[in-house]
């Protein structure tokens, strides 16, 4: 009886070990994306970022970001997501724009940037993450998080034309994304 009570405690435990970030990962700033080719698990940096940080987990909390398109996808450079309101890199959430929080974290594979127009204090809701080192994006645009675990999902994302500027005809989309002190 003993152990049926223990292998059935664990049981029930189990899907709650499995959402559990990487080790040394603060929860309340550890984002899981997930893809159609798996999970990304994202550290977003508060740090050097605070009110982009904040802006992604408040629409993860939402749930804006689920089923919203990778909607424009380079190779080589980088898969940008985060419109949910027109899925065509158009749009942005119902907040204000962020003011620009630069910083002097490289752009390179893996790192979260926030999208912008040619505002530099213009994004919302739209990022990236970067396929490969891209010095030119380097305080030109704000880091607000890295990849930590799951890049080889992004890069299985569906890459878009280049003579579209990496516009994606039947994109990938983002299946969910929470914040991982959320996670059911």
């Amino acid at each position: 009886m003993i152990r049926f009570v223990m292998f059935f405690a664990l049981m029930c435990a189990a899907p709650a070990f499995a959402q559990q970030p990487p080790a040394g990962q603060d929860p309340q700033n550890t984002i899981y994306l997930e893809t159609p080719h798996g999970r990304v698990v994202i550290k977003l940096r508060p740090d050097i970022a605070p009110k982009h940080a904040e802006r992604i987990k408040l629409l993860a909390r939402e749930k804006y970001y689920d089923n919203v398109p990778f909607h424009r996808v380079i190779d080589g450079f980088m898969a940008q997501t985060g419109d949910g309101q027109r899925g065509d890199g158009t749009g942005g959430s119902k907040y204000p724009d962020l003011p620009a929080e630069f910083s002097n974290v490289p752009f390179k594979r893996g790192v979260v940037g926030m999208a912008r127009t040619q505002n530099p204090n213009s994004a919302n809701s739209q990022f990236f993450i970067m396929f490969r080192e891209t010095p030119s994006l380097n305080g030109q645009y704000t880091v607000v998080g890295e990849v930590v675990s799951g890049m080889e999902a992004i890069d299985k994302i569906k890459k878009g034309s280049q003579a579209q500027n990496g516009s994606v005809s039947n994109p990938d989309r983002i299946v969910k994304m929470q914040v991982a002190a959320d996670a059911k």
